[in-house]
């Protein structure tokens, strides 16, 4: 994996959920129906920020869970041998609650498609938002995100590397070229 270009920084990421935090709450006209939640891994760490600054800019306490779609994704049998699998966290009612689905890359559309299947089993929701830090296009699926921080025209050979430093130690977004 060799690194092509760096896409966005520490400051350019926080920059971004600033400015996403402020877009949701103007499209939505508030926040007072607002629940967000994170596809895990990385989702979940950015549906985390981005609630706390909509908490911060609303005055008021966003409800925020998690998605595990492990099971839900159409290529669970094919790519995955061992599924590691962890919990889904939505601790609140999602029914009427406009929801801010929160993920780091948007690529396929796969993805998004399992956290849909998977978010409809918890209820009906008021409304479905969803929010990248990266869409890369290459769509397979007819999904778009509400919310984008920086689009990035991708290769097949070439991917999006989302570092969080809940996870990686370090906030940088990266496009590599895969071997």
């Amino acid at each position: 994996m060799k690194v092509k270009e760096k896409i966005m920084d520490a400051e350019d990421i926080e920059r971004t959920l600033n400015r996403l935090a402020h877009e949701i709450v103007e499209r939505n006209k508030g926040s007072k129906n607002l629940a967000i939640v994170g596809i895990r891994t990385r989702g979940e760490f950015l549906a985390k920020r981005i609630a706390e600054k909509t908490s911060r800019l609303e005055n008021n306490q966003i409800p925020v869970g998690i998605l595990d779609i492990t099971f839900y994704r159409d290529d669970v049998r094919l790519k995955l041998r061992q599924p590691e699998v962890k919990t889904t966290e939505i601790d609140f009612a999602i029914d009427d609650k406009d929801i801010i689905l929160v993920d780091d890359v948007l690529f396929t559309g796969r993805t998004v498609r399992a956290a849909l299947d998977e978010l409809m089993d918890f209820g009906r929701p008021k409304t479905v938002q969803l929010v990248v830090l990266v869409d890369r296009g290459g769509r397979e699926l007819p999904i778009q995100a509400d919310f984008v921080g920086r689009r990035v025209k991708t290769s097949l050979n070439e991917r999006v590397k989302v570092k969080l430093k809940e996870v990686d130690g370090e906030d940088l977004v990266l496009l590599v070229e895969e071997d």
